[in-house]
């Protein structure tokens, strides 16, 4: 009887050290920045690169690209997130020639997230913050949060709560 509590409780520990030494080895990092590691993302700050993977599977580094940038952080289970995909598909179709677009998902599977866009035939491009770190980094306290980005790299524009594709135009318009 003895034996076997000692091999169970070594046991136990054993798969406790597996289990730590697994999800410490397999994360990636996504982001040049440390996870806890707060950066300023405020309106006239320059936007710092990050690197996510994309629904498609690669991964893709945001960044000054000298394109304007948008920026769209959220989730499929978030009513006003729903509420603006439609009119994000559209801008980012409207205006894929001259804006670099990205939609981030905030900590859903890439299975779950793959089945909603094709549910609902969107194209836009979308990338998945698994584990919340550029999230977290970019202080985004409520979603949908949409940052907007000139072709410098500058942050023009900072915004909580769903947006309209007359709301981006008229951002975008104005840059």
């Amino acid at each position: 009887m003895m034996r076997r509590k000692v091999f169970i409780t070594l046991l136990v520990v054993l798969l406790a050290f597996l289990g730590v030494w697994y999800i410490g080895s397999s994360k990636k990092e996504s982001t040049p920045h440390p996870p806890d590691e707060k950066i300023d993302v405020k309106v006239g700050k320059n936007l710092p690169s990050f690197t996510l993977d994309s629904l498609a599977g690669n991964q893709v580094t945001v960044g000054n690209t000298g394109r304007i940038t948008v920026i769209n952080f959220w989730a499929t289970w978030c009513p006003p997130c729903l509420e603006e995909m439609p009119e994000l598909e559209k801008f980012a179709k409207k205006n894929q020639q001259k804006v670099q677009f990205y939609a981030v998902n905030l900590q859903e599977s890439q299975e779950k997230v793959s089945d909603f866009m094709n549910r609902y035939n969107y194209t836009m491009p979308v990338l998945l913050d698994k584990d919340g770190i550029v999230a977290k980094q970019f202080q985004i306290t409520a979603i949908p949060t949409t940052i907007i980005v000139d072709k410098n790299g500058l942050i023009k524009h900072r915004q909580s709560g769903a947006m309209t594709m007359n709301q981006l135009d008229g951002i975008i318009n104005s840059l």
